[in-house]
């Protein structure tokens, strides 16, 4: 969704706005509930193409072959979001097991990401990109990286045996 859509609206229009993007599909994420149904945390994940401004030249985010902008079977990982009472539990963690699954089950052949590389402590708010570490423990490499604490990192489906 196009964020100065989401400027010139506000509350209900939002919401409007979101569920029809959502139901134009691909959904534009996945959630992630608890045992009791409770939204515990949602992750921004699909091709690429669909999050323009993530693709932009000057962006920390921008692919290193640009041809990777057209390229519905590269994907990324944009924005995580677990909720207060649910973090350090574990949960970030699934949703990107559950985005890295959700791109292989969908036909992509690369998932990239651009999350945090720090040893310092940070308030959750600078933190909804994801923890490098995290994706490094999960098999992503290191493409680039533009600034320091921001790598570019790639997780390649096929190398990983992931197709199903």
């Amino acid at each position: 969704m196009p964020r100065q859509n989401i400027g010139e609206r506000l509350g209900k229009d939002n919401k409007a706005l979101f569920k029809a993007r959502v139901d134009a599909g691909p959904p534009p994420g996945l959630v992630g509930y608890d045992d009791e149904g409770t939204l515990i945390g949602r992750v921004q994940v699909g091709a690429r193409v669909d999050v323009p401004k993530w693709n932009g030249a000057r962006r920390l985010t921008a692919p290193l072959d640009p041809a990777d902008t057209l390229d519905a079977k590269v994907w990324a990982i944009s924005c995580f979001v677990v909720r207060a009472g649910y973090r350090r539990r574990g949960h970030f963690f699934e949703l990107l097991d559950a985005a890295i699954d959700w791109a292989a089950e969908n036909g992509a052949r690369a998932l990239d990401a651009c999350p945090v590389d720090t040893k310092e402590r940070r308030p959750t708010s600078a933190l909804y990109h994801g923890l490098a570490r995290a994706f490094r423990d999960r098999g992503f490499v290191e493409l680039a990286r533009r600034r320091p604490d921001r790598p570019l990192m790639c997780f390649t489906i096929e190398a990983r045996g992931l197709l199903p």
